[in-house]
């Protein structure tokens, strides 16, 4: 008879992580019967935004008997990790959680004991999590890897590590130069500038990665978030890496049923959705830049002067900064009058709306939508692909100036609005893109007659025909998750 297991995830405390770890779960709990999962949520008192209410509602509706979630409070954490409110990059490592994760995993064992039911098997960590697996080890537990970025970000972390410590290299000497350099990941020399910013001296980011690095190289397995036939160039060098674990490209996990929401957050999704059935096939530009995306007054201005320029029809999902110095969730305008152009409002009643929080993956699943100004974060680059939907690149944090240039460079499949522009979260230290920057690259995918445009949407159409097809039965995607579930219950006896 088939011993059955559990696993523990550990994922970052974000919503670009918690949602396809959930969706990861649900994935595996559905492909084997004799497996479970408890999914420990280190919750973030701050984030009160519509955000944390759509996970909470993800949640709710993802709970069943071989998927639990269990959330264990941060009362004991210190100030300034509470004041950072769980920072997703950087100096934020959780490690006031510890002792609340040890003690919930030693309940966990002892009632398997006492029940004579399912063996834990292991801890599935996110990246920013992988100290976890020190705990892992003092239960005699296996260790695997859930990479919410793609496996071309996860083979540049490789090879920055591997640069340090057999080389003595350091990358970050190579902040803001002009040097383009080669990464076995990539098909194309990567320009230093698109280096993601949890590598970056200023993030304090540096030596963590190469711990991270480190780390990773030490589980069992890495299930990452994306396709073989999105990286294909990727995926294959990480599987010849003999000093790199499994590697298992189980995605896209996407969020792709609506939830039921709040009253008043169901109302808003209502107007948006009514108003854009009321727009032409492939005519409204989505401009949406992540839950973490925002713009001081002069970028706001300026996207603005963009939109009213060129004539588009337009969605904008505009949130309100977080007071400068402080990390914090964004909020929503009170008085949109405050920050946009006098008289924008009343000049672009017909063709445009202004909102807050934006119910995305509604939105680009919308037939009258014809583009996307993304800032490229992964989860958002999966869905958009997904949905069909051209991209213009506006990267700001993180490791997204480095999906842009996947997008761009190496597969063809966006076009530029910006691909360096990096915004520090905190100072909200930025260069501006001008409003002329910013309409030059909504009308090369708007503009029916581009040439170079029409290219760019066969590619997308043909790549979103493919993330469907690998999460079907047989599918390599498919095929993946089955293999990552027979190994673990191959390791639940001999961690």
């Amino acid at each position: 008879m088939k011993a059955a297991a559990e696993l523990v995830f550990i994922p970052l405390p974000g919503i670009g992580h918690l949602v396809p770890t959930v969706e990861m779960a649900k994935q595996l709990v559905g492909r084997d019967h004799h497996l479970s999962i408890t999914v420990l949520i280190m919750k973030i008192p701050l984030d009160k935004s519509k955000v944390s209410s759509s996970t909470q509602s993800l949640l709710l509706t993802a709970a069943e008997d071989r998927l639990k979630f269990v959330y264990l409070p941060q009362e004991e954490a210190a100030e300034s990790e509470r004041e950072e409110g769980g920072k997703i990059t950087g100096k934020w490592k959780g490690q006031h959680f510890r002792p609340r994760v040890r003690d919930h995993v030693k309940k966990m064992m002892i009632l398997t004991e006492l029940t004579d039911s399912s063996r834990l098997a292991g801890f599935v960590v996110d990246m920013f999590c992988t100290p976890m697996m020190e705990l892992a080890s003092e239960f005699g537990l296996s260790s695997y890897a859930f990479v919410t970025s793609g496996c071309a970000f996860l083979g540049l972390m490789f090879h920055l590590e591997t640069l340090n410590r057999d080389h003595n290299q350091d990358v970050t000497e190579l902040k803001d130069s002009d040097a383009e350099w080669d990464v076995p990941v990539f098909v194309n020399p990567v320009p230093a500038k698109v280096l993601p910013s949890m590598v970056l001296p200023e993030e304090e980011g540096s030596t963590q990665n190469l711990e991270i690095s480190k780390r990773l190289r030490e589980t069992k397995g890495i299930m990452v978030n994306t396709f073989e036939k999105l990286e294909s160039y990727a995926v294959k060098c990480l599987a010849e890496d003999d000093k790199v674990p499994p590697i298992y490209p189980v995605g896209p996990m996407l969020h792709l049923v609506k939830d039921e929401n709040k009253e008043e957050e169901e109302e808003e999704m209502i107007q948006i959705m009514r108003w854009l059935d009321d727009q032409p096939l492939s005519s409204v530009v989505f401009l949406c830049f992540g839950s973490l995306g925002t713009f001081e007054g002069d970028q706001v201005r300026e996207i603005a002067q963009a939109l009213e320029q060129s004539g588009h029809r337009f969605l904008w999902s505009l949130r309100q900064p977080p007071p400068k110095g402080k990390f914090a969730i964004p909020g929503e305008y009170q008085d949109l009058s405050q920050v946009l152009p006098v008289g924008f409002l009343e000049r672009t009643t017909e063709i445009g709306k202004v909102i807050g929080w934006a119910p995305q993956v509604a939105v680009l699943s919308h037939k009258s939508v014809g583009c996307f100004v993304s800032h490229c974060g992964w989860n958002s680059t999966l869905e958009s692909l997904w949905c069909r939907v051209l991209m213009a690149t506006w990267p700001i944090y993180a490791e997204q100036q480095m999906n842009a240039f996947q997008l761009m460079r190496e597969s063809g499949l966006a076009v530029e609005i910006k691909l360096d522009y990096r915004k520090d979260v905190e100072t909200a230290k930025v260069n501006l893109v001008t409003a002329n920057e910013i309409e030059n690259g909504i009308r090369k995918l708007m503009k029916n007659e581009d040439k170079s445009r029409e290219g760019i949407k066969q590619k997308v159409k043909e790549m979103s025909e493919k993330s469907k097809t690998v999460v079907e039965e047989g599918g390599s995607s498919y095929n993946y998750i089955g293999y990552f579930i027979e190994v673990v219950m191959t390791n639940v006896h001999s961690p």
